[in-house]
């Protein structure tokens, strides 16, 4: 692709890029929502449907809304087919950790059965992003690319979901868009982009050693907070 990323199957890779409008690139070129020269198991997203790009990658931005219903429709979507009802939930429990969510079901009078206001106002903003990833997770898609999942959360939940993210998608391949130092630290593997191409790659250790502008990027925040 234009980019130069390479996905590794099923692994957790994490793209670090200094202007995050160029990540967002790319992840919309994963999910075909912009045209690229990408390839899925070597053959071009192009040659295939979308209906089959969907089935098997999911894009997770911050744009997505919650909308009224039962939280529990709302996190599993209306794809989700029959089955025993204890089985559905016991999914929605471990994705729910896995986001460390399980606090914002907790506090909900009728738990997973309470109805969500339109846009899901009653939740916060670090709240709504948990709840999309939790949906992301419940979706388990092939390939799930994720942007900037964890930009609205503190530090201590930040790094509770960057823990937890690669045992909830164990043998499943993950793209993560950021550039928090707590979520690149637990990548598999790092890509680092500079004004839209790969300049470097490997871990999120080595590359702070090693590659000055990468170290630049990913602890400008803590500078500043």
């Amino acid at each position: 692709m234009a980019s130069g990323v390479v996905v590794r199957p099923g692994r957790l890779t994490a793209i670090a890029a200094n202007n995050p409008e160029d990540s967002a690139t790319i992840a919309d070129r994963l999910g075909r929502y912009l045209d690229g020269d990408v390839t899925l198991s070597g053959v071009p997203l192009r040659d295939l449907s979308l209906a089959a790009v969907r089935e098997r990658i999911f894009v997770a931005d911050n744009d997505g809304r919650l909308f009224s219903g039962p939280l529990r429709a709302e996190l599993l979507g209306p794809s989700e087919g029959p089955g025993e009802a204890g089985a559905r939930d016991q999914r929605i429990a471990a994705a729910l950790a896995a986001a460390s969510a399980t606090d914002i079901v907790d506090a909900l009078p009728d738990g997973l059965d309470t109805v969500v206001a339109e846009r899901g106002r009653e939740f916060s903003g670090g709240q709504q992003q948990r709840l999309r990833l939790v949906r992301a997770l419940l979706v388990d898609p092939q390939v799930l690319v994720l942007v900037e999942p964890t930009s609205a959360v503190d530090a201590h939940t930040e790094a509770r979901i960057a823990a937890r993210l690669g045992a909830a998608r164990a043998g499943r391949t993950t793209v993560v868009c950021t550039t928090s130092p707590l979520v690149l630290d637990r990548a598999d593997h790092v890509v680092f982009v500079e004004d839209g191409k790969v300049v470097a790659e490997g871990g999120h250790r080595e590359l702070l050693e090693t590659e000055p502008r990468y170290a630049a990027v990913v602890t400008r925040g803590e500078e500043e907070s």
